[in-house]
């Protein structure tokens, strides 16, 4: 696998797998308990991911293991107990919700870059990120104000904000990330993450919480394994590498732009004025926040 130098192209590419993941989530969550999908999910990444890092793993090896520690930490919060986090929550919201609570992920990701380096938002980028996330609100709620105005918490909601602010340390603590080839430090991390979905699945099944094994399940766990893990954690791995998280957050925006295409192209949905406009206010925030 070739190492890219493209950033926007990485994390457009990143939310566009990503898009898909709440969708087929929200789909698979009564056929798969939440910590078994996501240990299949990295299980299945690890796979498919080895033969191409194999050589540089075992390069890597005594860097993996002198900071296993702080690559179990990066594993745990920024893809297994993400991901676990996530897929509960989608049991008792809608994937709406969850696409209009993650609008708010670049703000975390700022308040964590400053709590943790002092990073401060320029005033391009507040103002990227506020655009883009009108849009992204514009898109999610179809352009009708009700939804927001009749928007109440659940628990499920609650459980998606605490996912959003794992996934946004995970991406200010990239700065920082052990020193190795990135594959290698995505092999070491996804197989950290399928290890710590162990425990949690061994509770689900001893309490009877089994997946029901069809087409549907197994297409599930084939798309969750390679495009929103394999694929977007290394262009997001990469393109924060490249830009920074700060300039990075927005492009989580994109995915009710990508999500909507495709149900206009697949579905049937008819284009209407409010893709137009979120269209417009994503793709000018997001433009905006990136720049230097």
């Amino acid at each position: 696998m070739r190492r890219l130098d493209h950033p926007y192209l990485l994390l457009s590419l990143c939310s566009l797998f990503w898009a898909g993941n709440t969708v087929v989530g929200r789909a698979a969550v009564d056929l798969v308990p939440p910590a078994t999908m996501t240990f299949v999910r990295w299980a299945i990444a690890f796979v498919v991911l080895l033969p191409f890092a194999w050589t540089h793993v075992v390069r890597d090896w005594p860097a993996i293991r002198r900071h296993l520690v702080a690559i179990t930490l990066l594993a745990l919060i920024g893809s297994s107990g993400y991901n676990i986090v996530a897929y509960l929550a989608l049991h008792y919201t809608q994937a709406i919700n969850s696409l209009l609570l993650q609008s708010v992920a670049p703000l975390f990701v700022a308040l964590w870059t400053f709590a943790l380096f002092r990073d401060r938002l320029t005033l391009l980028q507040a103002a990227g990120i506020a655009t883009s996330m009108t849009g992204a609100v514009i898109i999610v709620s179809r352009g009708d104000i009700g939804v927001l105005t009749h928007f109440a918490f659940n628990v499920g909601d609650i459980m998606i904000l605490v996912a959003l602010v794992f996934y946004a340390l995970y991406t200010a603590l990239l700065r920082v990330r052990p020193a190795m080839h990135p594959l290698s430090f995505l092999a070491a991390m996804i197989a950290a993450s399928a290890a710590l979905a162990v425990p949690p699945m061994g509770y689900e099944l001893a309490a009877g919480y089994v997946p029901v094994i069809g087409i549907a399940t197994l297409a599930a766990f084939g798309y969750l394994g390679i495009f929103p893990s394999v694929l977007a954690y290394y262009c997001l791995n990469r393109g924060i590498e490249l830009i920074g998280a700060n300039r990075a957050a927005p492009f989580i925006h994109l995915m009710p732009v990508f999500g909507s295409v495709l149900a206009i192209l697949f579905l049937g949905e008819r284009p209407q004025l409010f893709h137009a406009a979120g269209y417009a206010l994503v793709l000018t925030g997001v433009v905006l926040a990136a720049r230097r």
